[in-house]
C-alpha cells in the first residue's frame, strides 16, 4: 500500500480487509506528519468500521499509538468520524456523494469500491487529491529536489463481484498497469483459504457453511474464492448480454410470501393493464436423490406488456424452483400460481414425465387446503393433447411443448436474441434485491428464514444465468443443440425458453392483426373535402 500510488486488493470475507486498512492508516499518519486521509464506502457505516478497528482492537493494544492521537482517543459520531494526530495528520470518515466536495486528501481509501457508484469515485472522491503533502523540511535548499517525488496514494479494498460491473473493469485496468513498465500499480487477490493459513477462519466451519443447503455457488464465488462472476469462454449466453437486462427492482410475490411484510404495494401482485398478458412456464422434474441431482422443476411468471410497436416488453417477475414432487402436488401448485398470477397460458413440456402433470391440470383439480376445485384447462396448440382433456368446455390456454431438433433450436436462438435486443427483462441481483428489501419497512425484523425466502426470486435469476452461461452447444447443419455439462441443471433455461417462444408467437399474432389494420386503410383513402 505505501509502495504503490495505485492499490488494490480483492479479498475474501473474513480475511481482515478492515483491520488492514486501519493498520495502513495509523503507520501512514504517524510516519509521514500532516497527511490526510479520506476513507469513503459504499455506506458510512461500513467507513466508519475502520476507525472502530483502531479504536476497539488497536489503541488497547499500543500506548504509542494513543499517544501519537490528539486526545487519546478517535471522535466517531453521526456527524462526524474522524481521528486526529498531534503531528498535523489525520483520518476522516467520508459520505460517498456529491456533499463529501470539497475534502482534500493525500491517501483516498476506497473500502468496498464496488458499492460506491462509479460517477461518484470519479467526480468527487478522486477529486480529493490535488496537493501533494507539502512537510517543513521541502522548504530548504538542500531538499528541493525533493518536492516533485511524494505522491498521493489510492487503495482499493472490496470483495469480488459480477463481472459485467463497473468495479471488474477497474480490476482488468489495474493488472494491465501493474504490467506496464512505467507505472507503479498492484493487485492482489485472496481467497478463503489464506483466512485459514492465518488462523483468522475455522476449517470445519467454511466446510459448514459449503454444506449448508441454501448454498449459493456463485455467492461463494465471489465472496469467498475472490473471483468475479462471468461466462465461460464460448458459451453460447453471452453473461454481459443477459446480465445488462436485470433491471426489475422488486419481484410480484405470491400472497403466503406478500403477506410478510403485510401485502406490501411493492412485492404484491399488480392488476393487469391493458393489453397485458401472463405467461406462466414449467419445465417437469419429479424425482429428486443423490444420484439425479440435476432434475428440479423450474417456474417463471412472464409479464408481457404491449408496446406502441406492436411488440412485448416480457419482464419475468417471479420464478421458483422444486424438488421431489409428485405429479398432484406440481399440478396444484401450477394452477395456484396460475390463478393467483391471473395467467393468460401455462407452457408445459410435456414429454416424459410432464404428460403427467399435463393430465393432472387436463381435469379437475381439487386444493385440501382452500377447498376450492380449480377445473380443468385444455391444450391450444395440439388436437391430440386437446382430445386428452376431461372437459370438452375446458378453457384451452395450454401451451403443450413435445421438442423436436429444429423447435429447441429456434427457441435456443429467439431467447439469446431477447437478451441481447432487451426484450426479456430480469430481476435484479441478490445484493440489490436485499437493499430494496430492506428499504421495506418491517423486513429487517423478520426472522432470518423469512428473509431468505423473500430473497429467493433473485437468487434464482442469477441461478438461472449461471445455467445460461454455461451451457454447451454444437452447430450441426444450421441447428443449434444445447446441453449441459456434467453435474450441471438446464431446467431453468427450458422452462423460459419454451415461455419466450410462446411469447413470440404471441407477438407474431398482435402484429399480424396491425399490419390487417394498416393494409385496410391504405386500400379506403379519403381526402379531406374542399370547401370553397
Amino acid at each position: 500500500m505505501n509502495m504503490n500510488p495505485a492499490f488494490c486488493m480483492i479479498a475474501s470475507r473474513g480475511l481482515g480487509k478492515s483491520f488492514l486498512i486501519a493498520i495502513y492508516c495509523c503507520v501512514r499518519c504517524v510516519l509521514y506528519p500532516g497527511t490526510k486521509i479520506c476513507i469513503a464506502s459504499g455506506t458510512r457505516g461500513q467507513a466508519t468500521n475502520v476507525l472502530e478497528k483502531i479504536r476497539t482492537e488497536i489503541i488497547p493494544k499500543s500506548n504509542e499509538l494513543k499517544c501519537e492521537l490528539r486526545g487519546g482517543d478517535i471522535k466517531i459520531a453521526a456527524s462526524e468520524a474522524i481521528a486526529l494526530f498531534k503531528n498535523g495528520s489525520y483520518i476522516k470518515v467520508v459520505t460517498a456523494s456529491d456533499s463529501a466536495r470539497g475534502n482534500r486528501a493525500n491517501v483516498l481509501v476506497l473500502d468496498e469500491f464496488r458499492m460506491i457508484d462509479k460517477d461518484t469515485i470519479d467526480t468527487v472522491l478522486t477529486k480529493f487529491l490535488t496537493a501533494s503533502r507539502q512537510p517543513g523540511y521541502l522548504s530548504k535548499p538542500e531538499y528541493a529536489h525533493l518536492k516533485d517525488q511524494e505522491r498521493n496514494r489510492q487503495v482499493y479494498l472490496s470483495s469480488a463481484y459480477f463481472q459485467d460491473h463497473w468495479s471488474y473493469m477497474k480490476v482488468k485496468s489495474f493488472v494491465k498497469n501493474m504490467q506496464h513498465p512505467d507505472r507503479d500499480w498492484f493487485i492482489c487477490s485472496f481467497p478463503y483459504q489464506l483466512a485459514i493459513k492465518e488462523k483468522l477462519s475455522n476449517r470445519e466451519d467454511i466446510a459448514d457453511q459449503m454444506l449448508d443447503e441454501d448454498f449459493n455457488e456463485i455467492r461463494w464465488m465471489m465472496e469467498m474464492l475472490a473471483e468475479f462472476y462471468g461466462d465461460s469462454e464460448g458459451s453460447f449466453f453471452n453473461y454481459e448480454a443477459v446480465a445488462k437486462n436485470r433491471k426489475i427492482q422488486y419481484p410480484m410475490l405470491p400472497g403466503r410470501m406478500c403477506a410478510k411484510l403485510a401485502n406490501n404495494t411493492k412485492l404484491r401482485i399488480q392488476p393487469k393493464t391493458a393489453g397485458e398478458k401472463r405467461i406462466l412456464s414449467v419445465d417437469i422434474a419429479l424425482m429428486s436423490s443423490n444420484k439425479h441431482k440435476n432434475d428440479a422443476s423450474a417456474i417463471f411468471i412472464n409479464q408481457l406488456l404491449p408496446t406502441k410497436a406492436s411488440r412485448y416488453i416480457n419482464n419475468i417477475i417471479y420464478t421458483e424452483t422444486s424438488e421431489g414432487l409428485r405429479t398432484e402436488e406440481q399440478a396444484l401448485q401450477i394452477r395456484r400460481l396460475y390463478e393467483e398470477y391471473e395467467c393468460d397460458y401455462i407452457v408445459i413440456d410435456c414429454k416424459g414425465v410432464g404428460l403427467g402433470v399435463y393430465d393432472a391440470l387436463a381435469s379437475d383439480i381439487s386444493d385440501v387446503e382452500s377447498g376450492e376445485i380449480y377445473p380443468a384447462l385444455s391444450c391450444c396448440n395440439n388436437p391430440d393433447m386437446a382430445a386428452r382433456c376431461t372437459s370438452r368446455n375446458a378453457e384451452k390456454v395450454i401451451w403443450a411443448i413435445n421438442g423436436a431438433a429444429r423447435f429447441n433450436s429456434d427457441c435456443a436462438v429467439m431467447l439469446r436474441e431477447g437478451f441481447k435486443s432487451g426484450k426479456i427483462r430480469l430481476l435484479a441481483t441478490e445484493y440489490d434485491g436485499e437493499k430494496a428489501l430492506a428499504s421495506i419497512k418491517g423486513y429487517n425484523n423478520l426472522h432470518l428464514s423469512d428473509q431468505t425466502e423473500l430473497t429467493l426470486p433473485y437468487v434464482n435469476t442469477t441461478l438461472l444465468i449461471n445455467e445460461l452461461i454455461n451451457l454447451q452447444y454444437e452447430d450441426s447443419n444450421g441447428l443449434i443443440k444445447i446441453t449441459e455439462k456434467s453435474g450441471m441443471r438446464k431446467d431453468r433455461y427450458s422452462s423460459l425458453s419454451y415461455n419466450y417462444w410462446v411469447a413470440c408467437q404471441l407477438e407474431k399474432n398482435i402484429r399480424k392483426r396491425s399490419s390487417s389494420a394498416d393494409s385496410v386503410k391504405d386500400v379506403f383513402m379519403f381526402r379531406a373535402p374542399k370547401i370553397k
